[in-house]
């Protein structure tokens, strides 16, 4: 299982599900409750499966890979030139 959510998405997963599991905490509603033990579950574990079937992720490219294609980037400038 491959990491697809980044971190801020973390942090509001996170936050919003346990916002859900109190209101449905409040509310005695299971499904609320459930909604919110699943983002929380989301965050915890940086995996989502409905990202997944879509093909996208929120994680950022480290810096390392953001340094190479700046030096790839330069390289094919400088050859065009």
């Amino acid at each position: 299982m491959k990491n697809n959510v980044g971190e801020i998405d973390r942090f509001i997963r996170i936050a919003g599900g346990l916002f859900l599991l109190g209101y449905g905490i409040n509310r005695d509603s299971s499904l609320w409750v459930a909604m919110g033990a699943l983002k929380v579950a989301e965050g915890v574990t940086r995996y989502c499966p409905m990202l997944d079937l879509l093909g996208t992720s929120t994680v950022e490219p480290a810096p390392q890979t953001i340094n190479r294609v700046r030096r790839a980037v330069r390289r094919v400038a400088q050859e065009i030139n």
